[in-house]
């Protein structure tokens, strides 16, 4: 029987919440993986077993946290990590690859970040529960999309949950409302030029009130979701279309190449063309895994 398994999502288009791949693994001593920076959040809960992460701070500087059964770690994108199972009580562990507009917001509110990695449940019973959630979305290899959503929204309401460095749920209908309207309004403009003030009159609210109320909701200025909205359109479009990058850049609210080449290695850590290459080729990789499981074989987990 297989020590591990392998999944890759079947369907990219989402924006408030996608995942990417899921999987399972009982590791082998000193099974190590890094340093690597990744371009999505993954998260791994620790089953059983021990193992460390060594994890690269905002200064620079290497952190070095020794963990165990019930708890998890968080890597976030472009951040240098690396870890690695135990020489005498190697970990098995279980994980989610993930991302989308609205994650950030909700990994903050259980209390994680690139500052504070580890995840610590608030009862043993709450970990039980985020763990077994997990394992069911690492099980369905042939789930539909929207289920797999539906599941990994549930994993992160159990994460926020049960998480012991949970903040407390910003509320308020009305609120809640506004930012809705600003963020379809966004979703359905971002190719042109859009400022602040407008997207405030769209909710009747002046710009700096709106400003706040946006930055308590989604953790974020609403200048940098736009950011991350275009960006995130631009990285869908350069996976599913041969455009150039220039057609690229203008269809998504850049029309200066440059400066949404800056923009984009700044979000995701390399140049356009060069992420364009390296998740065709990872594409390339996936759809011979796919053939392979097809097969009957299946690919360990290499994609962590």
């Amino acid at each position: 029987m297989a020590n591990y398994s392998f999944s890759v999502f079947p369907n990219e288009n989402f924006l408030d919440f996608r995942l990417y791949q899921y999987g399972w693994e009982q590791c082998m001593p000193l099974h190590s993986f890094g340093p690597f920076a990744r371009n999505h959040y993954l998260f791994h809960y620790i089953i059983s077993g021990h193992g460390t992460l060594d994890s690269a701070g905002p200064d620079g500087a290497d952190r070095r946290y020794e963990l165990g059964p019930g708890q998890g770690f968080l890597i976030s994108p472009g951040q240098i990590n690396t870890y690695a199972a135990s020489k005498t009580d190697p970990w098995e562990y279980t994980w989610l690859e993930f991302d989308g507009l609205r994650v950030e917001e909700y990994l903050d509110c259980a209390g994680l970040s690139v500052l504070q990695p580890i995840y610590r449940p608030r009862f043993p019973a709450q970990g039980d529960e985020l763990k077994d959630t997990m394992l069911y979305i690492a099980r369905q290899t042939d789930a539909s999309p929207l289920h797999l959503i539906g599941h990994l929204c549930l994993f992160l309401d159990r994460l926020i949950l049960s998480s012991s460095a949970r903040k407390p749920l910003h509320g308020g209908k009305l609120k809640d409302f506004y930012i809705q309207e600003a963020i379809n309004f966004m979703e359905h403009n971002y190719q042109r030029d859009l400022t602040v003030e407008e997207i405030a009159d769209v909710c009747r609210l002046n710009r700096s009130y709106f400003s706040k109320l946006f930055g308590e909701s989604m953790g974020c200025p609403p200048q940098e979701f736009l950011i991350r909205l275009r960006l995130s359109k631009a990285a869908e479009m350069m996976k599913l279309t041969d455009n150039s990058i220039r057609d690229i850049s203008a269809g998504c609210g850049y029309p200066n190449q440059l400066h949404f080449s800056r923009a984009f290695k700044k979000r995701y850590g390399v140049p356009p063309r060069q992420w364009r290459a390296e998740n065709r080729r990872a594409e390339n990789r996936r759809a011979e895994n796919r053939g392979a499981k097809n097969r009957g074989a299946k690919d360990p987990e290499t994609e962590q």
